[in-house]
């Protein structure tokens, strides 16, 4: 913990030594780097910047992070601006890469912590970053609001709905549990949490199997479609071999035959498939 925060200080001096750039400099060294990948440029660029990532990282460490970490997540965000940056646009880098170096330690931040669920809405994580302040702000009101019209006013300002200010607002106001936390210590035995929690998922032994076995009946499949001519497994292809599956009157028009030829064809396909996937497994039996 104390190298940590003694990296920490020396990476906050170091970022408060480097000197301010001046828009023809900052323009100068962007070009470089976008058009000869001058890495000396990129390093000037970047550690000029450093005080925009510790500033925008303060802001967040109030979730719980580690500081050092926020600054991490948040100098790679600054990288990404730099490579994603058109100085031809006459735009100062700075405002530019604000946006990546915020949304770099969002992204952290909701990666991390253990009440946020993944695949969540841009408007759910404007609320998760939002309610507290809002909150705060709502509440320094001259009359003092009860949690619906709370919830409401928030709901309102974010976009989300009340159930979703009410469910975010316990999460956040309650506290983390560990999976190791004993549940029962009745008649001298324990058990913890995470013995109660069901995994679904195969075990590694039907995974690598399954794998096998899809790879095996791929190359029977492929050997048994060499066996068909250029319009069948075109027919094939199109009608079983796809998610939606073309239908007889679309490839009867693609094709120039009606649909009830398409249909003939593909039966005959059929069966040369099935002739030959017998054929591969009798061959794979007398080998055995």
């Amino acid at each position: 913990m104390a190298e940590n925060g003694s990296s920490r200080r020396h990476m906050v001096r170091a970022a408060m030594k480097a000197p301010y750039l001046e828009r023809e400099e900052e323009h100068k060294l962007a070009v470089l780097w976008k058009e000869r990948k001058d890495q000396e440029a990129l390093h000037r660029l970047t550690s000029a910047h450093m005080r925009l990532v510790i500033a925008i990282a303060a802001r967040f460490r109030y979730f719980g992070l580690s500081m050092g970490d926020l600054i991490q997540e948040g100098h790679v965000g600054l990288l990404e601006a730099a490579a994603r940056f058109e100085p031809e646009r006459e735009v100062r880098f700075s405002t530019y890469a604000t946006w990546w170096i915020r949304a770099s330690i969002q992204d952290y931040i909701l990666r991390n912590w253990s009440i946020v669920r993944g695949g969540t809405s841009s408007a759910q994580k404007a609320l998760f970053f939002n309610l507290r302040r809002l909150r705060a702000r709502l509440s320094r009101g001259s009359e003092p609001m009860n949690e619906p019209n709370l919830y409401e006013e928030i709901a309102h300002a974010i976009g989300v709905s009340r159930e979703d200010v009410a469910l975010m607002d316990s999460r956040l106001s309650g506290p983390d549990l560990s999976l190791n936390a004993p549940v029962s210590e009745a008649d001298g035995a324990s058990a913890d949490r995470q013995d109660f929690i069901v995994c679904t998922a195969p075990l590694q032994d039907e995974v690598v199997g399954n794998g096998i076995d899809s790879e095996r009946r791929n190359v029977w499949l492929n050997r048994a479609l060499a066996a068909l001519n250029e319009r069948e497994l075109r027919i094939v292809c199109e009608r079983r071999l796809t998610e939606e599956g073309a239908t007889l009157e679309s490839l009867g028009r693609q094709l120039g035959i009606s649909k009830e030829r398409v249909r003939q064809i593909e039966n005959r396909a059929l069966e040369k498939l099935k002739v030959e996937l017998v054929k591969t497994q009798h061959d794979r039996a007398a080998y055995v």
